[in-house]
């Protein structure tokens, strides 16, 4: 969407305009409770001064995308739904003049219905529904519950303070679209999701608008759009690699243009760094009262710019008002650095995993970046050291348990940090693969009162899990399994409870007997016992599967000092691993106790 025009335009500004909207929109539907939403939220809303500026804080609209006919004609692309509520508000505070004190208002014409415009300019009456067609259905309908809330209103209600709101300080977006672009395909495409009117690309097209840059040299200017065109899309083209988003994305963000993770990571960033939040602290204002003084003379970043979903658009569109000329250069200059450092990250095999791994326990990115724009390299490096360490601060690695605190964290840290120690290993820790597979903490060896076998399924569940071991000399029960197995008559499920107690052995939830799995792995031998699981795991890594290194060194016996058999997770391969995880990650513990290997 090149050459296109983007502005903040009051309601007052759109009077002297006259509105088409074309047959390919469709026909209006607000309900009852869209349009008294919409009346509740400007009622609600409450202009401040900007501090140091001659402007007050507004109400925003959605964007109405328009395409210019002739001069003040326009065709509606999109947003014809709020432009039409817009019209029927204004209709009704025009009621409260004489006529000859009555607004002008904009044009407003459906290629529908040939009489609309003059429907909408003397027919409406907020008493009766109009059912002569579907969209007058709605119309009348909207306007008769905009009627009946203002007429509901009480006494201390103040229809000028209103009136003055909705006029002066509720603001669309508009976004004006080139005369050589076709309506019916640019309307196509947003509908389609093709061209979701997101900040993104809001904001792109502040960089691309010629009219924000008045007094620019045309052909620096361009070339310097030109530039900027490039570098975008470059970006986000690294954005759109999946390694690198899941890398600063704590968990799956559907961003139709993922550069909006960017914008909206500086608008975060600047709400963290208002001195306005501090200075409340320091001042401990925070009484409705006090907070409502303040308000006269210091808004915060996020009062001024507000928290809704183009709030990001807001922050930005105030960036390009210094009328200094080089807004375009500096604020480019300024994207670029935040996506720079994030690529510095990436590029960093060190802080590829430990910023990493702090953003994937729930550690806010823009809290990283702060510390980083604070810090040296080697200030920011012990930083992050010492942040891993605040989450392990009360951490016992023999009290951790599975579905208890940290227990995913210390795993996940094991993984990373084994990645890390080997310089020879190139591979990276996957990320994207570690959030859209979702992993689960799983038990290495199964407990029983997590396995539960339907009849039909426990002869071939016994020849697949079953080892006799030091642990079964129950002759009794070794005699019940093997007449089970070669009867092929399968006994009471309840029954069968006793035999899989007795076959898995002690139930184990400490974190010697836990490991970290993608979901379906997981789901696919939940009942098993270690033998079937190994072999499982070594089919799915085969398959393709992502297997993480530590579980894969699991169930190939890597931890394990003497392997007695290669099928059983037995007390000496427990104590093997769980000793290597306190060598791994012990640099982030409070203090660590190395078990000797018990042979």
């Amino acid at each position: 969407m090149a050459n296109n025009n983007i502005s903040i335009k009051r309601i007052n500004d759109l009077l002297k305009s006259n509105f088409f909207i074309p047959s390919y929109q469709r026909g209006y539907r607000w309900t009852e409770q869209q349009v008294t939403d919409l009346l509740n939220d400007i009622n609600e809303f409450s202009p401040k001064e900007i501090p140091e500026t001659n402007e007050k804080t507004w109400y925003c609209l959605q964007p109405i995308v328009v395409k210019q006919k002739d001069e003040n004609e326009w065709d509606v692309i999109d947003g014809q739904q709020r432009l039409t509520t817009i019209y029927l508000i204004l209709h009704h505070l025009n009621q409260g003049y004489v006529e000859s004190r009555r607004k002008s208002l904009f044009g407003l014409k459906y290629e529908t219905r040939e009489n609309s415009a003059e429907y909408l300019k003397n027919e409406l009456n907020g008493e009766t529904i109009n059912d002569t067609n579907i969209d007058y259905h709605f119309i009348s309908t909207a306007y008769k519950t905009i009627c009946n809330w203002f007429k509901n209103k009480g006494q201390e209600f103040d229809l000028n303070t209103f009136e003055s709101k909705f006029n002066f300080s509720t603001k669309v977006i508009w976004y004006e679209t080139s005369k050589s672009e076709d309506s019916i395909d640019i309307f196509t495409r947003i509908n389609s999701g093709k061209i979701p009117l997101t900040n993104a690309e809001l904001i792109k097209a502040l960089f691309l608008n010629s009219s924000n840059f008045p007094n620019s040299d045309t052909e620096k200017l361009h070339l310097k759009q030109l530039e900027i065109a490039s570098e975008w899309d470059r970006i986000e083209y690294t954005l759109q690699d999946d390694s690198f988003w899941y890398f600063i994305n704590k968990k799956e963000n559907n961003l139709a243009t993922r550069i909006e993770f960017i914008f909206n990571l500086m608008y975060e960033v600047a709400k963290e760094d208002d001195k306005e939040v501090s200075d409340r602290k320091h001042l401990n204002i925070k009484s409705e009262e006090q907070i409502k003084e303040r308000q006269k003379t210091h808004l915060t970043i996020e009062e001024k710019y507000g928290n809704d979903k183009h709030s990001t658009f807001r922050f930005f569109n105030e960036k390009f008002k210094t009328k200094e000329g080089n807004e375009i250069t500096n604020n480019w200059q300024e994207i670029k650095k935040h996506f720079q450092t994030l690529e510095e990250w990436y590029n960093d095999r060190e802080l590829y995993h430990k910023v990493g791994y702090l953003i994937a326990i729930g550690t806010d990115i823009k809290n990283i970046l702060k510390e980083k724009s604070e810090k040296s390299k080697t200030e920011f490096a012990n930083w992050i050291n010492e942040e891993i360490k605040v989450e392990f601060r009360n951490v016992n690695l023999e009290e951790v348990e599975y579905n208890g605190k940290n227990v995913r964290e210390i795993l996940l840290l094991h993984n990373i940090q084994t990645i890390l120690n080997n310089e020879n290993e190139t591979n990276y820790f996957p990320f994207d693969r570690y959030k859209k597979e979702f992993w689960d903490v799983e038990h290495i060896h199964a407990i029983a009162t997590e396995v539960k076998v339907k009849q039909e399924n426990q002869i071939e569940w016994l020849k697949n899990n079953f080892i006799k071991t030091e642990n079964h000399q129950d002759d009794d029960k070794n005699n019940q399994i093997e007449q089970i197995i070669n009867s092929s008559n399968p006994i009471d499920e309840n029954d069968f409870d006793d035999i899989i107690y007795y076959v898995l052995g002690e139930e184990d939830n400490s974190l010697q007997n836990l490991c970290l799995l993608d979901r379906g792995t997981n789901r696919s031998y939940k009942n098993d016992s270690f033998k079937e699981k190994r072999k499982k795991i070594i089919e799915r890594e085969m398959e393709g599967t992502f297997i993480p290194i530590c579980t894969k060194n699991i169930f190939m016996k890597y931890y394990s000092t003497n392997v007695k058999d290669i099928e059983v997770w037995n007390e000496v391969d427990r104590k093997s691993y769980f000793k290597k995880i306190q060598e791994v990650i012990n640099q982030y513990l409070p203090q660590t106790t190395l078990i000797e290997n018990e042979q």
